[in-house]
């Protein structure tokens, strides 16, 4: 699998094929094996940023979906989001300001999966967080809260309160959970 050199989309008889139906963990793990986990997350860096790393990367990264784009479907914000979702499960910190930089990407979905990283290996400022809260997607507001409460300090507690009256109600729940989260969190470091 490597940084698909040929583009005549057949693979040499020495290439691995790309096991799509694995799972997004596992396909991640057998390519950082192959080329190292530093450069896996930089391939998923170069796809959140709008780059192209390549048919083989985005089987890894998009499984059986990227088949679509591959065939010619519109790519969309999915390259850009199924590098985010990498770095979940394989990380560098070179990462750090892309995945920052997203919160503002045009799409919703990029935006959420970017605050799923921000929680997930604690990153961002809570400035740059906290303007997730205004979004105007509610799944956005959500997953804005949950890396709130991870790296909020106790003004963050009265952000999150105002979504207590949010519209979508899994939003009001989500609030509600990452204020527990984040009242535990600081009493634990107290």
């Amino acid at each position: 699998m490597a940084h698909d050199k040929k583009r005549n989309n057949k693979p040499d008889e020495n290439e691995n094929d790309v096991a799509t139906t694995d799972s997004l963990v596992d396909r991640l793990r057998t390519l950082a094996r192959e080329e190292g986990g530093p450069s896996v997350a930089r391939r998923a860096i170069v796809l959140l940023e709008g780059g192209y790393e390549g048919e083989d990367f985005l089987r890894v990264v998009g499984g059986s979906h990227a088949e679509g784009i591959l065939s010619g479907a519109p790519a969309l914000y999915w390259p850009e989001l199924w590098g985010a979702r990498a770095l979940l499960h394989i990380w560098d910190d070179s990462a750090e300001k892309p995945v920052i930089k997203a919160l503002g990407n045009q799409s919703w979905r990029v935006r959420e999966m970017a605050a799923k990283v921000c929680a997930a290996r604690e990153i961002g400022e809570i400035s740059e967080i906290s303007v997730l809260l205004t979004d105007e997607h509610p799944r956005v507001r959500a997953a804005g809260a949950r890396a709130l409460a991870v790296r909020g300090d106790a003004s963050s507690i009265d952000t999150l309160e105002l979504l207590l009256r949010d519209y979508d109600k899994e939003v009001r729940r989500t609030a509600q959970q990452s204020i527990k989260a984040l009242r535990e969190r600081l009493a634990e470091a107290e």
